[in-house]
């Protein structure tokens, strides 16, 4: 993988290179950039795609001690990674993860052309669903983190609500899963977690505070949302789609969040036509 040091710490990341249009690809926590590899094998050759490992949980490298992993801080990341990688007209997708909205309210999107969000946290869900708020209480317990993962690890407790269950419908294949927690073992990307999701009360009101930007952001965005999943109500997608001025809704059959997974081709096929307008 590539490497760059921001002001955070060092961040991994994927660049399948070429001179096509960009596209940076963000997912959630205890995700690494492996989420965007069916979309990135579908867009093939005609697109430059850039998907950073966020320090979210299946990151290798412990960002710096006092790096600020709030919600907020972790847009400046990525806006730091676009900048240092002298990236323009970005077409920026997020899935699962909603720092997207705090992007915009925070302006922090200035080489960003065109906005994505594809089933993602949004308006008052957040930490989304059971799942994230299992998370949430995995940080606050002592020893709590390596218990998750742990459960996470054992195949008849995945697929409850409260773990993956809701999160993908075709399921999250078992070596991708097992290597995604793999890092979670060591205590300092534990720490980087934790300081994530302990912040959640802060990140809880900016992602709220962040609807009333939206309808200033003019630029083209698409909204590709999940019909079938539970996690991210429906509504959001239709919701979001209405109160960005230039948006557009793709609703998807047959999928959960996880539609990177689910739905690669599909996905593929709507964020290629996307980011070529």
């Amino acid at each position: 993988m590539n490497e760059i040091e921001l002001s955070a710490g060092v961040i991994e990341y994927e660049d399948s290179g070429g001179a096509g249009p960009v596209l940076v690809l963000i997912g959630g926590l205890a995700m690494d950039w492996r989420l965007w590899q069916g979309v990135i094998d579908e867009l093939g050759p005609e697109f430059r795609c850039v998907a950073p490992n966020m320090p979210l949980g299946s990151h290798r490298i412990p960002m710096a001690p006092d790096a600020d992993l709030s919600l907020v801080g972790l847009g400046r990341i990525i806006a730091e990674l676009i900048e240092r990688l002298d990236l323009d007209d970005v077409t920026l997708v997020f899935n699962d993860w909603g720092g997207g909205q705090t992007m915009v309210s925070h302006g922090l999107l200035e080489r960003v052309g065109r906005l994505a969000l594809v089933s993602c946290e949004a308006y008052d869900n957040y930490p989304p669903g059971m799942a994230g708020n299992a998370a949430l209480l995995s940080a606050k317990l002592p020893g709590g983190i390596a218990l998750m993962r742990q459960t996470i690890l054992r195949r008849p407790t995945r697929r409850l609500p409260m773990v993956y269950g809701q999160m993908s419908k075709k399921g999250v294949p078992d070596a991708l899963l097992r290597s995604w927690l793999e890092p979670l073992a060591r205590k300092e990307i534990q720490r980087d977690l934790r300081k994530y999701v302990g912040d959640v009360r802060r990140g809880k009101r900016e992602i709220e505070a962040a609807t009333a930007a939206l309808g200033g952001f003019e630029r083209p965005v698409l909204i590709v949302w999940d019909s079938e999943g539970k996690m991210m109500p429906t509504e959001h997608g239709r919701r979001l789609a209405e109160d960005f001025p230039n948006a557009r809704l793709v609703e998807v059959e047959d999928s959960y969040t996880l539609i990177p997974i689910d739905r690669p081709e599909l996905l593929a096929a709507e964020l290629g036509g996307f980011a070529a307008a």
